[in-house]
């Protein structure tokens, strides 16, 4: 009879454990990811500043390519980003008309660019991106004809 005493007190803490255990996971954070790859970026991470970049970058690029062309002579280019060797990582044709608030910010870009490399040793291709030699307008678009495309 002493054992069934022993036993039911240690039948019933286990069971209260148990249920009160369970409960507690229910409620547990559900805000928090579950997977490491989904968690908030840093913004002191390379991960966080390449996508800052990039949205830069996709934000100049957006810019003028609503811009219809109509005569080449009205538009020029300018080099964008920065190679880790020196050098532009491409060229990027503009209006003159936008000249004024388009280079501040492909210069923002390209000095941002160089900080990034610099911060983070990255290493790029040292090949020489060849400058345009003239632009057209095919149908509506702008092209920037360099010697390896003519």
């Amino acid at each position: 009879m002493k054992k069934l005493f022993f036993h039911i007190p240690a039948i019933v803490l286990c069971t209260t454990l148990t249920l009160v255990s369970c409960n507690t996971s229910k409620n547990a954070n559900t805000n928090l990811p579950i997977d490491i790859a989904d968690r908030p970026a840093d913004e002191e991470s390379q991960k966080y500043e390449q996508a800052q970049l990039d949205r830069l970058k996709a934000s100049i690029e957006s810019e003028v390519s609503g811009e219809k062309c109509t005569d080449a002579n009205e538009w020029t280019f300018a080099p964008m980003g920065s190679k880790s060797c020196g050098g532009p990582q491409q060229y990027i044709a503009y209006p003159k008309k936008i000249e004024e608030t388009f280079l501040p910010r492909v210069n923002e870009y390209t000095d941002k660019v160089k900080a990034f490399n610099e911060k983070y040793n990255i290493m790029s291709d040292c090949m020489m991106i060849t400058p345009p030699t003239s632009l057209k307008c095919i149908n509506g678009k702008v092209r920037m004809i360099t010697p390896d495309n003519n």
